[in-house]
């Protein structure tokens, strides 16, 4: 451990704002303080570490030691796990994050197959790029049938609007540029069952599930707890405000990103079922064929799920 009776916990930043933001449960379970709520009776002091650089800061950090655990999206949790980290997934943060095809008004570009010899701009190495794969498949195509443009968002935002690619994939952030009419928004995964939908994942290290088993159980019943307040019809506006708040998005953003999405209660389901088990299978396959990680990960070794079977009874 870090420190005697200390929590270090990981989050990538995704706020726009001043203040920090993991995203969905991450923001409830922080600003409601429930970590720790739950671990006080332990004596333990829960530490947030906020971290922009997202996955490969994060599992440098794991690997040094510096962390217990993560909230962490599933390509970097597989690119560390795949680079021989010891880490563990005991629950789901995070499940059917869209992913989205953003073209400039009036492109001919309606459809993936469209997109065949296209200038496309995706973020490289992120969670972006796994999620592009998974759409292509369905389309029968691969990253190798367009011209990709490596540019983070901020650089492919400005190059659609200057019309210097021909469209770019990304989530919540293109559904920023529909708002400001700077794009159109063709394609999503929600009408692709799920393919290219991403997830984040509750990551412990060896360490501490070894240590501090008892810790981990604490974790899991914090993320079953915040999943049904936050899936409460009657608490869906005060997730959504909160969320808003947290990452400085605008709330009618959230509210559109959720149109046409399964109920909350799915998409915060912490539970490792079998469908999401082969979503996962599905997200290392991609890495490997995108070359985003050489060596294959044993998923029953990966998952601990017992600590959720216990939380449940």
């Amino acid at each position: 451990m870090a420190e005697a009776l200390q929590l270090n916990v990981a989050v990538s930043d995704i706020g726009a704002g001043g203040k920090p933001a993991g995203g969905a449960l991450v923001d409830v379970i922080h600003a409601q303080q429930r970590l720790e709520k739950a671990l006080a009776p332990k004596g333990v002091q829960v530490k947030w570490h906020f971290i922009k650089g997202a996955a490969p800061l994060i599992n440098e950090s794991f690997a040094n030691g510096q962390i217990d655990m993560a909230y962490l999206g599933d390509l970097g949790s597989i690119v560390g796990k795949s680079g021989g980290l010891d880490t563990r997934v005991v629950a789901v943060a995070a499940r059917g994050i869209a992913h989205h095809l953003a073209v400039a008004p009036g492109s001919d570009i309606h459809s993936l197959g469209d997109l065949k010899g296209k200038r496309v701009a995706v973020f490289r190495g992120t969670a972006a790029q796994l999620s592009l794969i998974g759409a292509l498949r369905t389309a029968g195509l691969t990253e190798q049938d367009l011209k990709v443009v490596n540019l983070d968002f901020a650089a492919a935002s400005a190059a659609l609007a200057a019309r210097q690619i021909d469209a770019t994939w990304g989530g919540a952030n293109v559904l920023a540029l529909k708002r400001r009419g700077l794009a159109e928004i063709p394609v999503s995964t929600r009408s692709l069952g799920g393919a290219g939908e991403l997830a984040g994942l509750v990551l412990v290290s060896g360490r501490l599930l070894e240590k501090h088993p008892d810790w981990v159980q604490s974790i899991v019943q914090v993320q079953r707890e915040a999943a049904t307040w936050a899936s409460t019809p009657d608490h869906r506006e005060a997730y959504l405000q909160l969320l808003s708040e947290q990452a400085d998005y605008p709330i009618d953003l959230l509210r559109s990103d959720l149109e046409g999405a399964p109920p909350l209660s799915q998409l915060l389901s912490p539970e490792l079922d079998p469908a999401f088990v082969a979503q996962l299978r599905q997200a290392i396959d991609s890495a490997k064929e995108a070359r985003l990680i050489r060596r294959d990960i044993d998923l029953q070794q990966w998952l601990e799920p017992r600590f959720l079977n216990s939380s449940a009874q």
